[in-house]
């Protein structure tokens, strides 16, 4: 068995069984499915989240290798996710508790808890009126880079995230200031919801693809200009626009590709 534990859930569950203590802990609950569960809870006045993976069955693991889809048999894909963004210095969320146990794929136990980032606001919310309230041209210039500068460093480290929209970044609260005006150098931006997320040597180009697509579908109505977009593409590229534009089969179909996201979800009557 494979267990990690931060000093408050040391001390917790001290002499007791790990995996029972997490099943017996009491919150709001976000997700529950046979095979996992998400609440959120609070211990010793903090609060934290906690996904509980209970196996997966092999028929899921067979359905998931027939759609050439890599299956999430647990919590490690999230956990190791998390240990290499801190490497790169992303901010992400704080493990606190983590543990495995089984050889059998199919019935692995694990969970890993964090710590709730409070006070923090996803951009999808935050930036939900940009398109009829313009921003703080600081501030959409330094949210855009710094969010190109995530996915550059990801997915130059072998990172691809699978569920990349800008719902799971999460924003500090309050805005940073300094002489009177929003210190842009200081915004943290924290990625989330790192389950699905896989960790190689080298990001395929394909992954790049799919993840850039996400993002920038989630973004299309919030107002972005073509400069917007541009901005975007010079700091993942990290080189010059001159030099990017002579490179435009990766961001037409990174187009094709959100636009077809697009479609699917208008189709079912569900726009963002």
């Amino acid at each position: 068995m494979k267990l990690e534990l931060a000093p408050v859930f040391q001390r917790h569950w001290k002499d007791k069984d790990p995996f029972v203590e997490a099943e017996q802990l009491q919150g709001e609950v976000f997700r529950e499915l046979e095979a996992r569960r998400t609440l959120r809870f609070k211990l010793e006045g903090k609060s934290y989240f906690i996904k509980i993976h209970r196996g997966v069955g092999w028929f899921e693991i067979l359905e998931n290798l027939l759609r050439l889809r890599l299956p999430v048999l647990g919590a490690r894909n999230e956990y190791e996710a998390i240990r290499r963004l801190e490497t790169l210095n992303i901010d992400t969320m704080s493990i606190c508790a983590y543990a495995e146990k089984g050889l059998n794929p199919a019935r692995r136990k694990s969970f890993i808890i964090t710590e709730d980032l409070v006070n923090t606001i996803s951009l999808e919310d935050f930036c939900l009126d940009w398109h009829k309230k313009k921003p703080d041209f600081r501030l959409k210039k330094a949210l855009i880079e710094k969010l190109a500068l995530v996915s550059r460093l990801m997915h130059n480290h072998g990172i691809n995230h699978r569920d990349y929209y800008i719902c799971h970044f999460l924003l500090a609260l309050p805005l940073p200031e300094k002489d009177g005006q929003i210190a842009v150098e200081n915004l943290k931006v924290s990625l989330i919801d790192l389950h699905r997320a896989q960790l190689r040597s080298v990001t395929p180009q394909r992954w790049r693809i799919k993840d850039i697509a996400s993002l920038y579908f989630s973004a299309m109505n919030i107002g972005l200009t073509k400069r917007d977009v541009l901005r975007f593409v010079r700091v993942y590229q990290d080189n010059s626009l001159r030099h990017c534009l002579k490179h435009t089969e990766f961001w037409q179909q990174v187009s094709r590709r959100a636009d077809k996201l697009m479609d699917r979800k208008q189709r079912k009557g569900d726009l963002i």
